[in-house]
């Protein structure tokens, strides 16, 4: 193993690491799927997978207080079998973890996104959007990826040889791109990146508008809501080609978007399209820092782009977790699932599942398979961004790498304190630049 691989630590402590759980008798390893501190330190959360994974499989019933009880999903053919069969295991009452107190408490505010839908409803939303990321569709941003992967590089230039890499590079690109999709100002920018980090990040004290509650949450979907009414009132009356058009004006068969469906679909395209793929950037980056071996093996191969974006995307896994819940009693990897029971599948653990991938702690831009990662999901659930976040990525990196001729950390990296969707908060690098 690398040693950068272990070493490198953000080190944020946790009392009791290490210790049994009390009244259950698992290690305390499996505070990984519930405890959000233990993802200010990646590399030990992805320790703590692997060592679940070699050493007790890859399926494991969980009783936290202050949980539903459930059964945390690590392994990666599970996690696909769970996800071929939408009907048997579904999105509702919650598609993310959260507390029993809040499945018995109804919402201040609702919020109904494609990750809230199942069947037919789910499969008509979709379709909706789905014509802005086909690859027509995509083909038509390459101009706006050269423009922004330009304005990247140049960042780096002005700033004189030191950066926090994660705030002013990885941040704007993939919200800009997001911005043009919609048809939104960049004006509008600091806007949606305060909201969009307020709403993804309300676990981790840095990012969260105030103590997470009810209230705050209901917060920040009303400030949500306030902006996109507005835009749907234009869009109304002046439509255009843009995704926000075809929202505003989009029909569910003979019907319009109700609005709590039309304010979900902005939602989900304004926050998953940045800070999944902002993540993806930061992370990835830093394995290659960390690494010099494989950042020079990407200069002088850059035909390993593609696989290298597979291998950042497996390594960093910003969706970190989907929660499904059983319609039916059944059975996964052998354990008895009882009917309303929920399901975490954890994707961050199954891309480091070590019977698919070998070594799953060292990254490896030449990795054979990495293209099996499941950072995007599988079957009906498969995230409609992902061959555009795939393109972002390779616009970036295919710009910045060549020019990069020395590069290393300049203070410690944190990452953000997050059960379902994180990355970098910060990455600090010192670097000099070709001439």
């Amino acid at each position: 193993m690398d040693r950068t691989d272990v070493a490198s630590s953000e080190g944020v402590p946790r009392p009791g690491h290490g210790e049994m759980t009390p009244g259950i008798g698992w290690p305390a390893e499996l505070d990984i799927f519930t405890d959000n501190l233990r993802y200010g330190d990646l590399v030990d959360w992805n320790r703590a997978a692997v060592r679940l994974h070699e050493e007790r499989g890859g399926l494991y019933p969980i009783e936290r207080k202050g949980f539903p009880p459930m059964l945390a999903v690590l392994d990666h053919a599970m996690v696909m079998e769970v996800e071929r069969q939408p009907e048997l295991f579904t999105n509702g009452p919650a598609p993310v973890l959260t507390t029993q107190e809040a499945l018995d408490t109804p919402p201040l505010v609702e919020l109904k996104t494609l990750i809230h839908m199942d069947g037919d409803e789910h499969t008509a939303y979709r379709k909706l959007g789905l014509p802005q990321f086909k690859p027509a569709s995509l083909s038509r941003l390459e101009g706006r990826l050269e423009e922004l992967s330009d304005r990247a590089l140049s960042t780096m230039r002005d700033a004189g040889g030191e950066i926090d890499f994660a705030v002013d590079v990885a941040l704007p690109y993939p919200l800009h791109v997001i911005l043009k999709i919609l048809g939104l100002p960049e004006e509008d920018y600091p806007r949606m990146m305060t909201l969009t980090q307020q709403l993804f990040g309300g676990e981790d004290p840095d990012l969260q508008r105030e103590e997470l509650t009810p209230e705050a949450i209901a917060a920040i979907l009303m400030d949500f809501f306030a902006y996109f009414n507005g835009v749907t009132t234009d869009r109304r009356e002046h439509p255009s080609d843009d995704l926000a058009s075809l929202i505003a004006n989009g029909r569910i068969g003979d019907d319009p978007l109700g609005d709590l469906e039309t304010m979900g679909y902005y939602v989900i395209v304004a926050t998953a399209g940045h800070d999944t793929t902002s993540s993806a950037m930061a992370g990835g980056f830093r394995a290659l820092v960390e690494r010099p071996d494989q950042l020079q093996l990407l200069q002088e191969r850059p035909e390993l782009m593609n696989n290298a974006i597979e291998e950042m995307i497996r390594w960093t896994t910003p969706v970190r977790h989907f929660m499904r819940t059983a319609t039916d009693d059944t059975e996964l990897g052998g354990h008895r699932v009882a009917k309303g029971e929920m399901v975490f599948l954890s994707y961050k653990g199954a891309n480091l599942d070590p019977k698919v991938f070998e070594d799953p702690l060292r990254f490896d831009i030449e990795r054979p398979n990495a293209d099996r990662q499941i950072s995007f999901g599988f079957g009906k659930h498969f995230c409609l961004g992902a061959q555009l976040a795939r393109m972002e990525l390779r616009s970036m990196f295919s710009r910045i790498i060549p020019e990069i001729a020395s590069v290393e950390l300049a203070g410690t990296p944190t990452t953000s304190l997050t059960t379902f969707v994180g990355g970098h908060k910060t990455l600090p690098i010192r670097y000099t630049l070709r001439d």
